[in-house]
């Protein structure tokens, strides 16, 4: 309170001190004198009232101003401060003057920043004396080039003024800080980015800083569109101490633009900028706008908030029919639609609000298609009176710093407030009207709310807008006028003492929108940039009022597709399309807009093609001495790094005397461009030195000249080596290669040049580290350098050589980065249907003027008797006119006017070879297969031959063909060729005698030609069509009721035979299996009765079959096999018998089964018993016996028998003594008889195998048969036909050899020798007779039959 006193004390103070000096100056000039006077004098004395009447005047206005008794008053700028411009280490003082009651607070910003003058006395000075204030700034530096505000404030509001300050450097930036001076480079810089909305996009340099100081960092500043970023959420920004790293957050179309990187050092700044684009995201819901942007609120007031926003660039699929609007408390997620109906201005008052809380807002636009997604959100606002708002915002506008210290008066009650004044229509569409007035100057201090009020043209009635509730705020939107409409508008004051009187009328107001669409701009013109870039020129629109900016538009050529290249509007009449497709033709067209909306686009711009612009060369390089005279000097240089994108038509070479270390001015020294890189200086004075540059020029201008040659003497040279070689220049750069080429020098020396050395070195390495590429001499003038690191910077020089040595070396070419360029081609060969062998070259980036020109090692090939080139539209084919040894070389190719696009093929002898046979198939090409045709059976007894290409066109026709006889589907005959898969088929019913021979299949498709064939001949063919003829037979049984399982045996655990078959029966519509078996008798007493063919016959009207079974001897060996699975044969013999008989005693054991595998064993007192005339051991059918004859004593004793079948093994044994002994003795007689019974079973006369039960055999072949016999002693043979016996003859041929196998041939069967045939055995035990039918047929007469049968 005390501070507070004392602060009104001095107000006092100073008010009394400046009324009482402007009241004596008054009262001085009231006083009145009468005296006579001259004319001179009252002419004077005139001039002094004027001038006393005019300080009268400003002392009542200071007065009205300054007394306590009247109202109150905002500041306000007598005296605004100005810009300055100083140079740097000066001092410089900004000054104001501020009128205004209470006396106003002042404060100093420096970019928005408070500036505190107390705390840095060195740098400002701040003072104020009777309201007149200055802010001294001291030792000026590069850091204080800034915008300077100054800002006042009272209780009865705030006001502000800016001045600009300008620090220049008397060294360009290059002011040495404590002797240091700071170099910038900015290196690793980020391009041109193009990012999506929602995406997070970085953008980053490296920044080096040389020299390096510790502890020292500069300034780094990012900046969008020349405006300083700020961190938020949207906007991040990292400084590492080397490099500075910007990263939006996800993107949004705002943060479209220029952005710049700025890096302040104590000697000065450095700057890159590249553009960012942001796309729309993709659209939810296909032909919807996209979103709207830049959402902003403005005019906030305690209830009522304007919000503006920038059209889009893409309406979707029809135009934009209006804006919604949402608002969002600050805090809720709940957003509110703030308008029913779309408004068409990109402008709208959004009233209701509440006062002292804060909103944020977003757009969405609708179209016939549906509703984009909504906009960024706006920065949130707080609904506030003005003057609230700038006691607490900070900013130039309205700072505030809690140093400014005021009181309020006392509130006012029960005073009316006055009439507004100023009320005007600000805003009028034919949506809404927008009113704005100003508060009255008599209105207390407890605030005032306003009543709105209307009146239609034409009538004297006043009718009140807001009935219901007042608004506070001096701003007001009224909707739901009639369009078209004129009226009238007022506004009322009121508090709680009352209602004042009406303002005055704003007068007739038409409904309507005031705001026009923007006219269409001028012609845009597109001019090429680089290789994906294009600069559009317009002409800004001629009647537009409140422009938001253009959006450009492009398109390719045809395909009437138009797509954005800015979504972002721009203000000015330039733009760089960036993001465009290389070597692709474009049109272009502008738009502009403004909150009414779009213009019409301009018209379409003429077609231009994405290429890098043309522009003069750089400078050349390395110009040195090659050769001098007395009275002349020959010069050389290297062709500039960069031709400007076209070639170098030429060089101008100046030149200029050097005197004492003094040179002269330059002069031209040829007046026509020279087409090579050296000159022949003459007319030049021996001794004297000359200083030479050189110029380059192409279609596009003359470059800047070379940096001055060194002085030269003009005097004789008397050395004897090689001069330099001379125009360096490369081609082919890639990662790891390059190909260098000169020119041989001007001066041979006393010999001439016989080759060449090229060196080598990093362009950052030192003079020692310099390598030759090569060992031994280079004949040519170029050669091809390998073994290069990606990414790395090489120079090179070249040295001549001749008989004396080797010359200096050539002027450095360099330095050359090995890096591929991208996008680059290489030549590759092609062998074309014809076998046209020929060599290609693309670029995509073909300039105006380019050309393709074609070398063979080197040299621009001039003959086309071995080359015929074509060249069109960035493509250019070398064709090989007649392919040889020839043609070997490297060829090569370089694309004119373009910045050393190139390419080279080596031919050598083994790649010539490989093409001619390339060629070769291309002119007679041959169709591939897959498989060759290969040949299968398939059910019915068809045939069927096939193969597969791998490949054919739709064209391809086969030609099918039999024994060179072509031959067409038909009855005998089906073809098929699916081209889909390749697979060609052909199908037979049958094969016939006649089908013996070579099947083929020739096929052509357009030139190529293919062939598989298939010979089916002999052997091969007939079993072939026995097999058809099989499976023919096979489906026409299967059609009836058939065997799936033919006449076969089991043996039951009980060693029982069981004979079964499986039968299918079919009808039309089921299909069933019947099992058929038969029991038989244990396989011991299986007997010659059984033995036969057995035979099941199934038959219905639809077909028959037949299933048998030979039951012989081979058939029981079958089934002794088949016992053997669960019986082993040792295991089933039985004890050991003996048997009496005339000769002596037979020792036997019987077997289940025998074969040939069982192994027996007979042993006599465990001796093995020895086999002789008197004892023999043997086999007789299941009987495993032992023969003694005319046994003894000595034979008595025990016997054994060891049985061995593979797998077990059984031992019997028999005591042959006692009463066994005794037992043969007394029954000897009986024995002998029993045993010439056994032993005549055993060796009787027998059939044993090998003969069948029937025979069928077609009329003409020749039948051969052949019967197994057995018997001791050895049968007699004998053969019968229908009973009758058969006499060996030539017709029947009658054998019996080895006594075991007799056999029966007949020759060519006729019908005649159908019958019953049997062989006959007979010895002295018995006979037996092998019986079988012979069945001889016709085929003609079967199918005669068959026929008749169909």
């Amino acid at each position: 309170m005390e501070a507070q006193e004392e602060e009104v004390t001095e107000e006092g103070i100073n008010y009394v001190a400046m009324r009482n000096l402007f009241v004596r100056e008054a009262r001085e000039a009231m006083e009145v004198k009468v005296e006579k006077k001259t004319r001179s004098k009252h002419v004077r004395e005139s001039a002094v009232r004027l001038e006393m009447s005019r300080t009268m005047e400003e002392w009542l206005e200071f007065r009205k101003k300054m007394n306590p008794d009247s109202l109150t008053h905002r500041p306000e700028f007598i005296v605004k401060p100005r810009g300055q411009t100083v140079w740097e280490g000066k001092d410089v003082k900004l000054h104001c003057t501020v009128a205004g009651w209470p006396k106003p607070r002042i404060a100093w910003y420096k970019n928005n920043v408070l500036i505190d003058a107390k705390a840095h006395p060195e740098k400002y000075t701040a003072e104020s004396n009777y309201n007149m204030h200055s802010l001294e700034i001291k030792n000026c530096d590069f850091f204080d080039t800034a915008k300077y505000h100054v800002s006042a404030l009272n209780v009865k509001g705030e006001t502000s003024a800016v001045a600009s300050v300008v620090v220049k450097s008397r060294g360009s930036f290059k002011h040495p800080e404590h002797g240091v001076t700071f170099e910038t480079t900015i290196i690793d810089k980020f391009e041109v980015a193009f990012g999506s909305e929602g995406e997070t996009l970085s953008l980053g340099c490296t920044v080096i800083i040389y020299p390096t100081v510790k502890k020292y960092q500069p300034e780094v500043v990012w900046y969008r569109n020349s405006v300083p970023l700020k961190p938020s959420k949207w906007v991040h920004t990292h400084w590492s101490g080397e490099r500075a790293v910007l990263t939006l957050v996800h993107l949004n179309k705002e943060d479209e633009g220029m952005y710049t990187l700025r890096v302040n050092t104590k000697s000065g700044y450095d700057t890159y900028a590249a553009y960012v684009f942001v796309r729309d995201a993709d659209v939810e819901v296909e032909g919807v706008p996209v979103a709207p942007l830049d959402v902003r609120c403005h005019d906030a007031n305690k209830d009522y908030v304007v919000v503006t926003w920038k059209q889009p660039a893409v309406e979707g699929s029809s135009s934009i029919l209006g804006y919604y609007i949402d608002r969002c408390e600050v805090g809720t997620h709940h957003w509110a639609q703030c308008n029913e109906v779309p408004v068409k201005y990109a402008r709208f008052p959004v009233t209701g609000l509440v006062e002292g809380r804060s909103y944020v807002f977003r757009v969405r636009a609708v179209n016939k298609a549906g509703v984009s997604r909504p906009s960024r959100i706006s920065e949130a606002v707080v609904a506030m009176d003005p003057s609230d708002r700038a006691r607490l915002r900070a900013g130039p506008s309205a700072p505030w710093t809690g140093m400014i210290k005021f009181t309020e008066e006392d509130p006012t009650v029960g005073v009316v407030p006055g009439e507004p004044t100023d009320v005007v229509v600000t805003e009028a569409t034919k949506s809404y009207v927008v009113l704005a007035w100003k508060p009255p100057a008599q209105r207390g201090h407890e605030g005032v709310m306003y009543y709105i009020e209307k009146r239609i043209s034409g009538t004297d009635t006043w009718q009140r807008v807001n009935t219901g509730m007042p608004v506070k705020s001096p701003r007001f939107a009224l909707f739901d006028l009639a369009e078209g409409k004129s009226y009238s508008f007022r506004v009322r004051c009121c508090n709680s003492a009352g209602v004042g009187e009406a303002s005055e009328s704003t007068g007739e107001v038409i409904v309507g929108d005031k705001l026009d669409l923007p006219s269409a701009p001028g012609n845009p013109v597109a001019t090429r940039n680089t290789d994906t870039s294009v600069v559009v020129f317009w002409g800004a629109s001629k009647d537009v009022q409140h422009l938001v900016g253009y959006y450009i538009e492009c398109s390719v050529v045809g395909t009437d597709v138009w797509m954005p290249c800015n979504n972002k509007p721009v203000k000015q009449t330039r733009f760089v399309c960036h993001g465009l497709i290389t070597g692709a033709n474009y049109v272009f067209k502008v738009k502009a807009v403004n909150a009414a909306g779009y213009s019409q686009s301009s018209p379409n711009s003429d077609a231009v093609v994405v290429q890098a612009a043309i522009s003069v060369p750089g400078k050349p390089t390395g110009v040195t001495l090659l050769e001098a005279f007395k009275d002349y000097m020959v010069l050389g240089w290297n062709a500039p790094a960069n031709n400007g994108g076209a070639d170098i038509r030429g060089y101008f070479v100046d030149y200029r005397t050097v005197k004492g270390g003094v040179a002269g001015k330059w002069h031209e020294m040829n007046h026509q461009a020279l087409t090579t890189t050296s000159y022949k200086a003459e007319n030049l004075k021996e001794r004297l030195f000359y200083q030479f540059q050189v110029r380059a020029v192409n279609m596009a201008g003359v470059s800047k000249p070379s940096l001055p040659s060194a002085p030269l003497e003009c005097k004789e040279w008397t050395i004897t080596v090689p001069g330099v070689p001379v125009g360096l220049h490369v081609l082919e750069i890639r990662d790891t290669s390059v190909v260098v080429l000169w020119e041989p020098p001007v001066f041979d020396g006393r010999s001439p040049v016989n080759g060449y050395y090229l060196d080598v070195k990093e362009a950052s390495a030192g003079e020692e580290c310099w390598k030759g590429v090569h060992e031994k001499v280079n004949k040519m003038k170029y050669m091809k350098v390998t073994g290069l690191k990606g990414g790395a910077s090489y120079v090179f020089h070249v040295r001549a050589q001749n008989l004396v040595g080797v010359g200096k070396p050539s002027a450095v070419l360099g330095p050359i980065l090995a890096q591929t360029r991208p996008g680059t081609k290489e030549i590759y060969v092609d062998v074309d249907d014809d076998g046209v062998i020929s060599m290609v070259f693309e670029c995509s980036e073909m300039m105006e003027g380019s050309e393709f020109v074609w070398s063979k090692n080197y040299k621009e090939i001039t003959d086309t008797s071995r080359l015929t080139i074509i060249s069109e539209r960035g493509k250019s084919r070398a064709i090989f006119n007649s392919p040889s040894l020839e043609d070997l070389g490297t060829f090569s190719c370089v694309v004119t006017n373009t910045d050393g696009i190139s390419s080279s093929y080596t031919l050598t002898e083994e790649g010539l070879k490989r093409l001619l046979d390339i060629s070769h198939d291309h002119k007679f090409p041959v169709i591939p297969f897959k498989n060759e045709m290969a040949m299968e059976l398939l059910e019915k007894g068809r045939v069927r031959f096939w193969t597969q290409v791998e490949k054919c066109t739709s064209d391809c026709q086969v030609e099918y063909v039999f024994n060179d006889v072509i031959i067409s589907q038909g009855k005998k005959y089906t073809m098929n060729f699916d081209k889909s898969t390749g697979i060609i088929e052909m199908f037979m019913d049958s094969l016939e005698v006649t089908d013996e021979g070579t099947f083929t299949f020739n096929l052509v498709d357009g030139k190529a030609k293919g062939t598989t064939s298939l010979v089916l001949i002999g052997d091969e063919f007939r079993e072939l069509q026995k097999k058809s003829e099989f499976a023919r037979a096979e489906w026409v049984r299967k059609q009836g009721p058939h065997f799936v399982e033919y006449l076969d045996f089991s043996v039951t655990p009980d060693c029982d035979v069981l004979l079964k078959c499986k039968v299918i029966e079919t009808n039309v519509n089921n299909y069933s299996a019947v099992d058929i078996s038969s029991k038989m008798e244990h396989v011991d007493k299986i007997s010659k009765h059984d033995a036969g063919v057995y035979e099941v016959f199934l038959k219905d009207e639809r077909g028959r079959d037949k299933s048998t079974f030979n039951l012989t001897d081979a058939g029981k060996m079958q089934i002794r096999a088949c016992l053997c699975s669960f019986l082993p044969p040792a295991n089933s013999s039985s004890e050991i018998k003996v048997l009496s008989t005339e000769h002596g005693i037979v020792l036997y054991s019987t077997v289940t089964y025998y074969h040939e595998d069982l192994r027996v064993g007979w042993l006599h007192k465990d001796g093995k018993i020895a086999a002789s005339e008197r004892v023999k051991s043997g086999v007789t059918g299941d009987q495993l016996w032992l023969k003694i004859n005319e046994p003894t004593e000595k034979d008595k004793g025990k016997y054994s028998m060891d049985i061995f079948d593979g797998k077990d093994g059984v031992k019997r044994a028999f005591d042959l003594t006692g009463q066994a002994w005794q037992e043969y003795n007394a029954h000897k007689l009986s024995l002998m008889i029993d045993t010439c019974t056994f032993i005549s079973c055993l060796d009787r006369a027998r059939v044993v195998g090998g003969l069948p039960d029937v025979v069928a055999i077609q009329e003409g072949k020749s039948l051969n048969l052949t019967g197994n016999v057995w018997g001791e002693p050895v049968p007699e043979v004998s053969w019968t036909k229908n009973e009758k016996q058969l006499v060996s003859d030539d017709h029947y041929k009658l054998k019996f050899e080895h006594n075991k196998f007799a056999s029966i041939t007949i020759a060519a069967v006729t019908t005649a020798d159908s019958g019953k045939y049997a062989l006959v055995v007979k010895n002295k035990y018995g006979t037996e007779a092998g019986e079988f039918t012979v069945s001889v047929y016709n085929p003609e007469e079967e199918e005669s039959k068959e026929e008749k049968k169909d």
